[in-house]
């Protein structure tokens, strides 16, 4: 099992429990290095993302808790006067991208022996939570803002999971589920547990075994950042086992509405000043303090990467042309429309679209 380490103390993390912080100084955990990825292990035999078993810093007696997420199809479309592979990470078993890192969480949390936890979201982690969950015998719990659609809310229900309602904004989920923490729950975070990075970083791994190279950049959303900082470590770890030659250029998308990252690589410190959390058809990235935002911007600048943000006008015209492709995907994915439309001329080739999550989950 691959190192994690506090990173303001550099503690370890503790051999008994599941703390979202650090026990100690109340820093990040993260992995002290990202799990080497080595072609020679790779088990082809195994389903979806299980073939990179080896770098999924998992204990090597961690079960493997799976609904075959992984091995999402490339599709290739011409757009903007340029072909462009759309990644479609919606036709995960729950329909959204964040089953990879569930599938790794979860396995840690009953590989911990967890039986209850809880999880805050504004929907697609907390039904790939609950799902999972499910799947493990690990009663779940999740706080998620009443502006949730209705589709998602039921989605988590279905699995089995109660959802707590929170009025106001994104952020109010998120401080309900820490005064349950206080109280003793056990907090199973996609935003501050690391285990769900290399679930994620297997988006990477897929992409250039489906391309046969890296791509020459990578479109996404962003809210928490996780995903974006996931696939340039992923990335970096093909570099260093010289699987590919080069690093692709890293796109990451937000709504106006609530564009903190975004803010920051565009006007500096400064630019947070005027940072709202106001409401957007795209609640999937309405994250107005990052857990791990310091991490994502490094990756910004060290990949050459790009942040841009999108008006709300521009989100469901977005859905539409997507659904012309073939594509039916969630507003929070939709914004890598008009993000695509901005920059196609510029991005080197081959672009990447990732679509984030399934457009059943929100209304019409």
């Amino acid at each position: 099992m691959t190192e994690i380490r506090c990173t303001n103390c550099r503690r370890s993390y503790p051999e008994q429990g599941v703390p979202h912080r650090c026990p100690a100084c109340g820093g990040l955990f993260d992995f002290a290095e990202m799990p080497a990825f080595d072609p020679a292990q790779v088990e082809k035999n195994q389903p979806g993302l299980w073939r990179y078993r080896h770098a999924l810093g998992l204990p090597a007696d961690a079960p493997q808790i799976t609904l075959g997420e992984g091995n999402t199809p490339l599709v290739w479309r011409n757009v903007f006067g340029r072909e462009v592979a759309f990644k479609l990470e919606f036709l995960n078993p729950t329909g959204s991208y964040k089953d990879r890192g569930a599938a790794t969480l979860i396995s840690f949390l009953h590989w911990r022996g967890v039986q209850a936890a809880v999880e805050d979201s504004s929907g697609n982690a907390g039904a790939a939570f609950a799902a999972y969950a499910a799947v493990a015998g690990i009663r779940a719990k999740v706080f998620a803002p009443d502006a949730t659609s209705a589709p998602k809310r039921s989605q988590i229900q279905a699995y089995g999971a109660e959802v707590v309602r929170i009025l106001g904004p994104r952020s109010n989920a998120a401080q309900a589920v820490l005064r349950a923490v206080e109280q003793g729950a056990v907090y199973a975070s996609h935003a501050y547990l690391p285990y769900v990075l290399p679930g994620y970083a297997t988006l990477a791994y897929e992409l250039v075994e489906q391309l046969g190279a890296a791509p020459g950049a990578v479109i996404l959303p962003v809210g928490q950042g996780n995903l974006l900082l996931s696939l340039g470590r992923g990335f970096e770890s093909l570099l260093r086992s010289q699987q590919i030659q080069r690093l692709p250029r890293l796109v990451g998308v937000q709504a106006m509405a609530c564009a903190p990252l975004w803010a920051l690589y565009r006007y500096g410190a400064a630019g947070l000043g005027w940072v709202t959390e106001s409401e957007t058809l795209a609640e999937g990235v309405r994250v107005r303090q990052p857990v791990r935002g310091d991490a994502v911007m490094q990756m910004i600048a060290g990949q050459q990467g790009v942040l841009t943000a999108v008006e709300e006008a521009d989100i469901l015209p977005g859905r539409e042309q997507l659904a012309r492709l073939g594509f039916y995907v969630e507003p929070t994915s939709a914004i890598v429309w008009n993000a695509l439309e901005q920059l196609a001329e510029q991005l080197p080739q081959p672009i990447v679209v990732v679509l984030t999550g399934s457009g059943l989950k929100a209304p019409a």
